[in-house]
């Protein structure tokens, strides 16, 4: 198999880790681990595995703001869509949460100066239309948020798009100092969250939740390291382009399983949000 083909193959596994990760995350939920303490202990794991490969000059990296920005960013998408998915509609969810493109238009001319274009509006533009038909309810007068979950959704893919954001702001940093940065936050502020708001303690073990944990834990660490070999050898519009199979693998077997319903608003919205992003990431070409 060319270096091409099993890189495409490494990005629709991590894809794939993703958009299947909402059933895992229910499973230990309905066994007592709230999403927020999985996630903490799931990327406790990976700084653990980084720590234990990597050689990393502490005092440079805490010296580093910009690394503080990108742990705050990652802890926050991980937050966001760990607890969204596992609260609420998972395709409603993973929708709201791929508005991300549209986010990284405001976000990369924030941090790095990058003036939109008129075609970048123009998907902007296109992308807020679907979340508007997304959460607009016959209930609500405004498309506001409608739940926690929507909340959590819009929230995770703007923090994905401060967190793609900042990689390409640190570019020049070493990589283990970039992924360090990016778990210690996901471990820290789910841990942080968890507490702050009074989570109930993780049960007592059990063989069935801590067998569940552990491949998460190794599934989530095998996609990561998936995504850093395939975005490596393929341009940043292809690698885009291959990730919105999470879509189609979340919402796939959300559907089969009864976890996800999809209207004909909801669907004309999500089929605007997809738009927007492919053509944002055929637009790097």
């Amino acid at each position: 198999m060319s270096t091409s083909k099993l890189a495409v193959a490494a990005l629709l596994l991590n894809a794939l880790v993703w958009g299947l990760s909402w059933w895992p995350f229910r499973q230990l939920q309905s066994h007592g681990l709230h999403p927020l303490w999985s996630t903490a202990i799931i990327y406790a794991f990976a700084v653990f595995c980084v720590l234990l490969i990597s050689r990393v000059d502490w005092q440079a990296m805490l010296r580093n703001r910009a690394l503080w920005v990108l742990a705050l960013a990652s802890g926050l998408t991980n937050v966001g869509f760990n607890w969204a998915v596992t609260a609420g509609d998972v395709l409603r969810v993973v929708l709201l949460f791929y508005l991300m493109p549209a986010w990284s238009v405001l976000v990369a001319w924030w941090i790095l100066g990058e003036k939109p274009s008129r075609s970048s509006i123009a998907r902007l533009s296109l992308a807020l239309a679907g979340v508007l038909l997304v959460l607009k309810t016959p209930d609500s007068p405004w498309p506001v948020p409608q739940s926690l979950p929507d909340f959590l959704a819009l929230m995770g893919g703007f923090s994905f798009a401060l967190t793609n954001t900042m990689l390409r702001h640190q570019k020049a940093s070493p990589s283990a100092e970039r992924m360090l940065a990016m778990f210690t936050g996901g471990a820290v502020l789910a841990g942080v969250v968890a507490l702050a708001i009074s989570v109930a303690a993780p049960p007592a073990p059990s063989a069935y939740w801590l067998g569940i944990l552990g491949a998460l834990c190794v599934a989530f660490l095998l996609g990561n390291l998936a995504l850093q070999y395939g975005a490596a050898r393929l341009r940043a519009s292809t690698t885009a382009l291959v990730m919105l199979s999470e879509i189609v693998f979340a919402s796939g077997s959300a559907i089969a399983l009864g976890a996800a319903s999809l209207s004909g608003k909801e669907a004309l919205g999500g089929t605007l949000i997809l738009l927007a992003a492919a053509w944002a990431t055929l637009s790097e070409r």
